[in-house]
């Protein structure tokens, strides 16, 4: 028997459409036994009806090397959204007036094959040890094949890179799929299909080494690094001679780029903003208004007026990343996307359903209401790497340095990052370390780049067991082997906390977080631990051993 799995289908289309009970069964070769998820409906399928949904009266088999035996899921409910459909002889938009509850499996694929790879695609990723895919590239991959417009959502070392560039790949540049290709266009090619935004050089960087491992040695030309603090004229000619598909930068180069004429995005078919929330800070406001509003989009079009199938296929697809969502995240993808989903590692629902008001703001004040916590226990759970441990330890302004060489000794911590908030403190944390006989090294915005890349090198080579550093690092530094992050300075608020965090624990392993603190700041700790949903365990380091104290076991209980 093929794998079934019983649906309950609420629609109400217009007033044409009465209630029926229908069985489905998934035909496309990334569902998971038997079972499609929420992003059925593409913006550029035509109007909402069965069989856009893929919901079929008839049976068909399934794949017969997978299990036939049926598992039992709780349903996922998909909350009131409108779903616009594309308007084309004469036929009129059908909106979904009710909720939509499907019962479906975790989204998990077995394999890349199952979520509609490019052969070519599949190769590469088989070549660099991809085998299985992580929850959030099962989840976000079809949604992107889709085109939707998404906000990725997951915690920090969980995969959201590659989940959002292999369906990129699928599309544009030497590794995608030829059939796609059939809009008869020439070979001609002289814009950008992909901009990518990163926040900070290393981040960008890291992006273009990810990119470049999978096109191989003979087509990393189509990919194009534009980081602040290199050579423009080097990148401009780069640009003008090589024309690649994809670009990777930080705002304030691209923006000037754009801005004198040399990077020509009207026609580009994405734009990933990868980490959003730090995106949508005050120092990239201009940078990032340009970008949004060339990336993309064509000259003298409204985007209010409806658009023929051409200014479909030429309008952009927005897809934004972040392991926090907070409020401001949620407004810049409705204002710049189009019915965007928010993708989490096993959620997926319209953006449309998140609460108008700012309780996705981790950072916020906190909401006695359940609603809002339950949103806010969930957002938190999606920041956060499972396997991480969580300690505070409270000393003397002082000690704190000596503190953090003696965490380092009681956990036997190889590889650490120390987080500052104050860049003029670090050179003196790196001098008491090494005066200590620990090899440190200092990393911050003011080095130049060869020291950077130079610091940066040292440290995952294993010749620097801690790296001191600032809030830049939060952001982009992917160091596999982190098994300690340690904050001498207390993060702002719970989002940088989490991003801190996530420096550790990354694709599953195991990882601790250290805050060292004063006596007068531990009502921030226990605040962040409120918000994040997390027990932050009280700690001392004596006789070469971290000792957690008997009344922080009771307050653990009460927490967990």
């Amino acid at each position: 028997m093929p794998a079934l799995v019983s649906t309950r289908l609420l629609l109400l289309v217009g007033e044409s459409l009465p209630l029926h009970k229908f069985s489905c069964v998934s035909r496309m070769p990334w569902c998971h036994n038997g079972v499609r998820f929420l992003s059925q409906v593409g913006r550029h399928h035509g109007p909402l009806t069965l069989a856009s949904l893929g919901y079929k009266s008839e049976f068909e088999p399934t794949n017969k090397n997978k299990s036939n035996k049926p598992k039992k899921h709780s349903p996922i409910e998909i909350p009131k959204a409108k779903v616009k459909a594309v308007r084309s002889d004469g036929i009129k938009a059908a909106g979904v007036k009710k909720s939509l509850e499907i019962e479906s499996a975790p989204f998990a694929a077995n394999s890349f094959l199952e979520l509609g790879l490019p052969p070519l695609l599949l190769e590469r990723l088989e070549r660099e040890g991809f085998n299985v895919p992580t929850e959030v590239q099962s989840a976000a991959i079809p949604s992107i094949l889709k085109n939707h417009d998404v906000v990725i959502q997951s915690y920090t070392g969980s995969g959201k890179t590659l989940a959002y560039l292999l369906p990129i790949l699928s599309k544009v540049g030497p590794l995608k799929d030829k059939s796609s290709n059939g809009n008869g266009e020439s070979g001609k090619k002289t814009d950008i299909e992909a901009v990518i935004v990163a926040p900070s050089r290393e981040l960008g960087m890291q992006i273009v080494r990810e990119i470049e491992k999978l096109l191989g040695p003979s087509d990393k030309k189509a990919v194009q690094q534009l980081v602040g603090g290199a050579n423009r004229s080097r990148q401009e000619e780069a640009l003008r001679k090589n024309k690649p598909a994809i670009v990777v930068g930080t705002p304030g180069r691209i923006a000037e780029i754009s801005a004198a004429g040399k990077l020509h995005t009207h026609g580009c078919r994405f734009l990933v903003l990868d980490e959003i929330d730090e995106l949508l800070s005050f120092n990239f406001r201009e940078a990032m208004h340009r970008i949004v509003e060339h990336v993309g989009r064509r000259s003298g079009a409204n985007p209010r007026e409806p658009k023929s199938a051409l200014a479909m296929r030429a309008e952009r697809q927005t897809i934004m990343v972040s392991a926090t969502v907070p409020f401001s995240v949620i407004r810049a993808a409705r204002s710049w996307g189009h019915d965007p989903l928010l993708v989490q590692a096993k959620n997926v629902i319209p953006l449309e359903s998140m609460p108008a008001t700012g309780p996705g703001n981790l950072s916020g004040p906190m909401s006695g209401s359940s609603s809002n916590s339950n949103l806010q226990a969930k957002q938190a759970d999606q920041s956060l790497p499972p396997a991480l441990k969580h300690y505070y330890c409270v000393t003397k302004l002082q000690h704190k340095v000596d503190t953090l060489r003696r965490c380092v000794h009681a956990l036997d911590a190889q590889t650490v990052i120390a987080f500052m908030n104050n860049t003029r403190q670090l050179k003196d944390a790196v001098f008491k370390l090494e005066a200590r006989g620990m090899k440190a090294a200092e990393l911050h915005g003011d080095l130049g780049k060869l020291a950077r890349s130079t610091t940066l090198k040292k440290f995952k080579n294993g010749e620097v067991r801690v790296l001191v550093t600032n809030e830049l690092s939060a952001r982009g530094l992917d160091v596999a082997e982190c098994d300690l992050v340690v904050n001498l300075d207390l993060p702002t608020d719970s989002i940088h906390y989490a991003h801190r965090a996530g420096r550790t624990g990354r694709l599953g392993r195991r990882g601790t977080v250290v805050s060292i603190c004063e006596e007068p700041e531990v009502f921030v700790v226990k605040k962040m631990q409120k918000q994040l949903a997390v027990p932050i365990q009280a700690c001392e380091f004596t006789e070469g051993r971290l000792v957690i104290g008997k009344e922080e076991e009771k307050t653990l209980e009460a927490v967990r």
